[in-house]
């Protein structure tokens, strides 16, 4: 498995599996905005960055993974940032998980996005249920907890999205989840991988239990123009 894809994330989701959404050249490239926040230089000299640059919204984020030690390009500066653990899962459990998950669709984006906003899995932009295949659970009609996918390359895809309501926390809503998302993924011969904040050392132990392994450390750098 091809992980070093890994190394440069946004840029090579954005250079494959993304490439339907991206916005750029090849010297950087940003998902369209209703999609979400991420970009990425084709390297780290200074006209791929001075591109980046010019690829930030006037008003607004850019969300850059990397390894950690990026600085801001002439323009943009640092709103703040984040270690993220990035993690993949060379192995899926065999047992398939309990119940049958609802497909969740554009007639649930509004539920999807309200309960990302509450909850702060991640961005999640108007079009951000449409980048992959997201599933959920409701109870009494109100979607509790989700999981679905984002990043997408060559036999690899990230599980994203993971969120329940805070009212109904403690049932194992996300384990069952992320292991059909997991299954679903190694199903089509790819492999799951995600990020993590690296402060977060129970998210990060529940996802170990669910076979995924830390790969490398990465740092989230959110700019905005100057």
């Amino acid at each position: 498995m091809p992980y070093s894809l890994l190394d440069r994330p946004v840029w090579n989701a954005l250079a494959t599996g993304w490439s339907a959404f991206a916005q750029g050249d090849d010297q950087a490239r940003r998902i369209d905005a209703q999609y979400g926040p991420f970009g990425a230089s084709a390297d780290h000299g200074d006209a791929a960055k001075a591109a980046l640059a010019r690829l930030a919204p006037k008003s607004g984020e850019l969300w850059i993974v990397e390894r950690p030690g990026v600085s801001p390009p002439s323009g943009l500066c640092l709103v703040r940032e984040a270690g993220l653990a990035q993690m993949v899962a060379d192995t899926v459990p065999d047992e398939a998980p309990p119940g049958t998950p609802l497909l969740l669709t554009d007639q649930d984006a509004d539920d999807m996005r309200a309960l990302a906003l509450l909850t702060r899995p991640g961005p999640f932009h108007p079009l951000t249920h449409r980048l992959g295949r997201f599933i959920g659970i409701r109870d009494k009609g109100v979607l509790v907890a989700m999981a679905g996918e984002r990043m997408r390359m060559s036999g690899l895809t990230e599980v994203s999205g993971v969120c329940t309501h805070p009212d109904h926390r403690g049932r194992g809503h996300a384990r069952v989840l992320m292991r059909h998302v997991m299954r679903a993924m190694q199903a089509r011969g790819e492999t799951p991988f995600l990020h993590a904040y690296a402060a977060h050392e129970a998210t990060i132990a529940l996802y170990e239990t669910l076979g995924f392994r830390v790969r490398a450390h990465m740092q989230l750098s959110v700019m905005a123009r100057t």
